[in-house]
């Protein structure tokens, strides 16, 4: 690796000298804020006669001292593309200038010293060689044809429209002065000899703002050669950013799929900033030159991905509404199980009404869960390991069964629960989109012509009994009446309802929003074709006797749509994973395993348990053992004499151990509350006892 201080105008005007955007760097993406400052920048310095340089930064690039059979030697840049780029379509923008003021000598200086390599083929005449889509644009704008024409946007050719607009006759003098004081810090490696992909993360880790699946792709591609690079870039990876794009918002979600991918591939969460880390340490370079497998499989679930993120591309119209309202839950965690099913589904596993129940299921405990205010913190690994239970002979019931066994705080609400959280939850203030899931559903269950239920449009929520009534209210129910209803009943789904007519219905009594005709408008809830005021219109009264009955009539309607799956689970089931929180009494039993922060661990013993556990929590955190009570809990010392059972923990400190499974589990119960890590262990007792 060499470093030196270069001037910019002379890198560029190397002769015979290609520069090239390999294919697995980013997108050229400067704004016009950032040419807009480059160019004061330039400016500033070409004015000032005093300042002889202005520093622009480094830039990066592999060389193979290997030049082609046209004697053009090429120069992989790995750090500097935005600005090499942008810097160019200056000159280029001079060059237009040179050629509107009839300037024959300064067009061809600049044409022949820094945009092309004049004796060099086609492909090799430019000398900067971007990427394909940015490669057009450039070729485009050399050929000096109307930018305003160009059919497909780039950001090449609105930052040379903003230079074109900025660079004159008045100023061109300044430009080219400030261009000649460019300075920048070369740093030049020799592939074979150098290490680009560990230069590549040490620039990335002090202000290269990749993401982690440039990282990745990088990665894959940096170590290869350029024929290599181009087949993989070209038959896997371009597949991969393209289909991980949510279309719907134009956003690149390339690095949630990679992460979702290592979650089924590996059964372990990585962390959102760690998603290179976890792909680097389980795929080896070697693996790309040598197989191209790893990256099918990717591939191929990338394919998956790009349905359950743009569900219209899904032909099935039923699964692709199924994949919207999952969407509308906006249970990503759910990912990495769904892109197993779909898996099973394409591959001919399932056929399409067992998909399809499976997503109702998945639907299901989802919403019940969140009807009953439960933590959602463990859905991640919930999902993580379901498909581990999957029996392909009886898929959904497998499914149905694994999300029965979980206990406690990762249950599956039962009817009774559900109901009971549901008639006194405030669902008037739960997120909009969620509230939204919710009323459609209710809606349009078994409706064939159904009713769009969206905020944007001009149905609304409706307070039945209003937030503030009208004084009728209390003129035909009582004050005590009303009050009673307002404290339990006003922002339940009992008390809400869909109109298109909220403004008009406003604070008015119940009979005048039942029978409003303003203007044969047909305002009232008795004109209403939705299934949420059929029986509004049937009633005279809105008292606590008519909220109890419409609360029925949506509580039996509610268990129809989110079904508890109608299977029995058989007496073996305390032999299931479950979370320690929620397992059964360890005496006389003994384990099959257990999982610890998401990794198997072929433990037996309680005993070996506690030790692992009070073990890898000091490993993790030794100083929450002092600052907390937790050590003396478990008889922390470095002194072991002290200890009837003395067990070793780390090189100086020990524990005690001499205590029944019982009590070992509760010390166990303790130290994860004290670590925020009561879903981080699950059991399996063995099904053999002692």
């Amino acid at each position: 690796m060499k470093a030196n201080e270069v001037n910019l105008s002379r890198f560029l005007d190397q002769q015979k000298t290609q520069f090239v955007i390999p294919v697995y760097q980013r997108n050229y993406d400067w704004n016009e804020q950032q040419c807009k400052q480059l160019l004061l920048d330039i400016l500033a310095v070409g004015k000032d006669r005093k300042r002889t340089a202005h520093f622009l930064g480094s830039i990066v690039y592999i060389h193979d001292d290997i030049y082609s059979s046209t004697g053009i030697r090429e120069l992989t840049i790995i750090d500097g593309q935005q600005r090499i780029t942008t810097v160019m379509l200056i000159y280029i923008a001079i060059y237009t200038l040179a050629k509107e003021l009839n300037d024959e000598a300064l067009r061809d200086e600049i044409n022949e010293t820094y945009l092309i390599n004049k004796f060099a083929r086609e492909e090799q005449k430019l000398k900067l060689k971007p990427t394909e889509n940015n490669d057009k644009a450039f070729k485009y704008l050399l050929r000096s044809d109307p930018p305003e024409e160009y059919s497909e946007y780039s950001r090449i050719i609105d930052n040379y429209k903003y230079f074109k607009t900025r660079i004159t006759k008045d100023n061109l003098k300044d430009v080219r002065n400030g261009l000649d004081k460019l300075i920048f810090v070369e740093i030049s490696l020799e592939r074979g000899k150098d290490e680009p992909q560990r230069i590549f993360e040490s620039l990335n880790s002090t202000g290269l703002a990749l993401s982690q699946a440039d990282l990745i792709r990088n990665y894959i591609l940096m170590g290869l050669d350029s024929k290599k690079q181009l087949k993989i870039y070209r038959d896997f990876w371009q597949h991969i950013e393209e289909k991980a794009t949510d279309e719907l918002n134009n956003i690149n979600r390339v690095s949630d799929f990679i992460r979702n991918f290592l979650t089924i591939e590996k059964r372990k969460i990585p962390s959102i900033t760690k998603i290179y880390e976890e792909f680097k340490s389980n795929y080896s370079v070697q693996m790309f030159e040598e197989s191209e497998g790893i990256l099918a499989e990717i591939k191929k679930f990338a394919f998956h991905y790009n349905k359950l993120i743009n569900p219209h591309h899904e032909p099935d119209r039923e699964i692709q509404e199924q994949i919207k309202l999952i969407n509308r839950l906006e249970i990503n965690v759910s990912y990495p199980f769904l892109l197993k099913l779909y898996d099973d589904y394409m591959g001919k596993c399932i056929d399409k009404h067992t998909f399809i129940e499976v997503l109702e299921t998945i639907q299901s405990y989802v919403w019940r869960r969140f009807i009953m205010g439960l933590p959602t913190n463990s859905l991640n690994k919930i999902f993580m390991r379901l498909h581990e239970d999957v029996n392909q002979s009886s898929y959904l019931a497998s499914v149905q069964k694994s999300l029965l066994r979980r206990k406690g705080k990762q249950r599956f609400p039962n009817n009774r629960e559900t109901i009971e959280a549901l008639k006194g939850k405030d669902i008037y203030s739960i997120n909009n989109k969620n509230l939204m899931y919710f009323l459609d559903q209710l809606e349009n269950y078994q409706n064939h012509e159904r009713v769009v239920i969206d905020s944007s449009i001009t149905i609304s929520i409706e307070h039945i009994f209003p937030q503030n009534p009208d004084p009728q209210w209390k003129r035909e129910l009582g004050e005590q009446e009303c009050n009673d209803i307002k404290e339990k009943y006003l922002h339940t789904i009992a008390n809400l309802t869909l109109s298109g007519n909220n403004g008009a219905l406003g604070n008015q009594s119940f009979q005048e929003k039942r029978d409003m005709n303003k203007d044969g408008k047909e305002q009232g809830y008795k004109f209403s074709r939705l299934w949420l005021n059929r029986f509004l219109a049937s009633i005279d009264k809105w008292d606590s006797k008519a909220l109890e009955q419409r609360f029925q009539l949506i509580a039996e309607r509610f268990l129809k749509i989110w079904k508890y799956p109608d299977i029995s689970i058989d007496e073996e089931s305390d032999y299931d994973e479950v979370n320690i929180f929620a397992a059964e009494d360890p005496t006389s039993k003994r384990l099959a395993y257990v999982i610890f922060f998401d990794e198997k661990l072929a433990i037996k013993q309680v005993t070996k348990l506690y030790t692992e556990v009070i073990k890898t929590l000091f490993n993790r955190e030794p100083e929450r053992f002092f600052i907390t009570d937790l050590g003396r809990i478990v008889k922390l010392t470095n002194g072991k004499d002290s200890l009837h059972q003395p067990v070793q923990i780390s090189e100086i400190y020990y524990i005690e151990s001499k205590y029944n499974s019982a009590t070992k589990f509760e010390l166990i119960k303790q130290a994860l509350s004290v670590f925020d890590a009561e879903d981080e262990l699950l059991i399996k007792y063995a099904k053999e006892q002692r």
